[in-house]
C-alpha cells in the first residue's frame, strides 16, 4: 500500500475488492503488517492471545488505549480500528466518554462497537460527535457468558432475518463499515448484499467485502485450539520453538556468541 486508507476510500472499496483487516497489539506486529493490510484491529481479543484470559471480558479501557497507541506508533499506512471493551458503552452518553477519551489519547481512526439494532442509538450518537465507528454483528465475543458459548448465527430464517435488521440499523446508525462473525455463510452473503458499506467476515464465509483475522491464528502462534474459519498460513509456534532450541544449543554449547558476534 502506498496511500493510507480513509473511510471514503473503504466504503468504495465495495464491489471493487475485498479488504483485508488483521489483528495487532504492538508496534512491532503492527510496523509488520502496515504495508500490507488495509485495516488493522487493535482486537479485545488481546485479552485472550496476548493475555491468556479464556475470553475477551476483563479488557479494560486502559488496555484498549496502551495497546492502540503500540500499534499507531508501528503502522503508518493502515486504518487502525480500536475495540471499545465490554462494559465500557452501555449507554450513549457512557459510549461517548469512552470513545472520545481512547481518541484523545491515541491515534486510533475508528472504534468498532458490538450489537447491531440494540446499539445503533450508540453508534448514531457517537457519529454525531466525530466519532468514526465500524460496527460488528453475528456472533459478539463480548455477549459469551450471557448466551452460554460461542454459538454459530443464522442457522435459521429467524436469525437470518435478524441479522439483515441489524445490519440495516448499523448501518442507518452511520457506522462505514461492520463485522460479521460467526455467521452462516448463505447468510452473511445476505447481509452484506442488503448493505451499502463493507461487511468484513470472520467465520462467515466468502462471499462478504472482506476478511480479518487474529493475527496469532493465522501465523499459527497459537495452539490451544484452532477454530474452523481459521487457516494458518505459517507454523509459527513450531518455527518459534525451533529457533530458541537453536538458541539455547548454542549457548550451552558455548558456540554462541561467536567471534563475528564479540566486540
Amino acid at each position: 500500500m502506498t496511500k493510507k486508507l480513509s473511510i471514503t476510500s473503504i466504503q468504495k472499496a465495495k464491489g471493487d475488492r475485498p479488504l483485508t483487516m488483521i489483528t495487532a497489539y504492538d508496534a512491532l506486529f503492527a510496523k509488520l503488517f502496515d504495508p500490507i493490510a488495509d485495516i488493522i484491529l487493535v482486537g479485545d481479543s488481546l485479552n485472550m492471545s496476548f493475555g491468556g484470559k479464556k475470553d475477551t471480558l476483563s479488557a479494560t479501557l486502559d488496555q484498549m488505549i496502551y495497546h492502540t497507541q503500540a500499534v499507531c506508533n508501528g503502522a503508518q499506512n493502515s486504518f487502525v480500528i480500536a475495540d471499545m471493551p465490554f462494559g465500557t458503552y452501555p449507554t450513549a452518553e457512557k459510549a461517548l466518554e469512552n470513545a472520545t477519551r481512547l481518541f484523545q489519547e491515541c491515534p486510533a481512526d475508528a472504534v468498532k462497537i458490538e450489537g447491531g439494532q440494540n446499539k445503533a442509538e450508540t453508534i448514531r450518537h457517537l457519529v454525531d460527535n466525530g466519532i468514526a465507528v465500524c460496527g460488528h454483528i453475528g456472533l459478539l465475543p463480548q455477549s459469551v457468558r450471557g448466551e452460554g458459548g460461542y454459538k454459530v448465527k443464522g442457522k435459521n430464517e429467524e436469525e437470518a432475518k435478524a441479522l439483515i435488521t441489524d445490519a440495516l440499523a448499523v448501518e442507518q446508525a452511520g457506522a462505514f463499515c461492520m463485522v460479521i462473525e460467526g455467521v452462516k455463510a448463505e447468510v452473511a452473503m445476505h447481509v452484506a448484499r442488503a448493505v451499502k458499506v463493507p461487511v468484513i467476515g470472520i467465520g462467515a464465509g466468502n462471499s462478504v467485502d472482506g476478511q480479518v483475522l487474529v493475527f496469532s491464528d493465522m501465523l499459527g502462534l497459537f495452539e490451544a485450539f484452532t477454530p474452523k474459519f481459521v487457516k494458518k498460513y505459517l507454523n509459527g509456534a513450531e518455527l518459534v520453538k525451533e529457533a530458541v532450541q537453536n538458541y539455547k544449543d548454542e549457548v550451552e554449547s558455548r558456540r554462541f556468541p561467536d567471534e563475528i558476534h564479540t566486540y
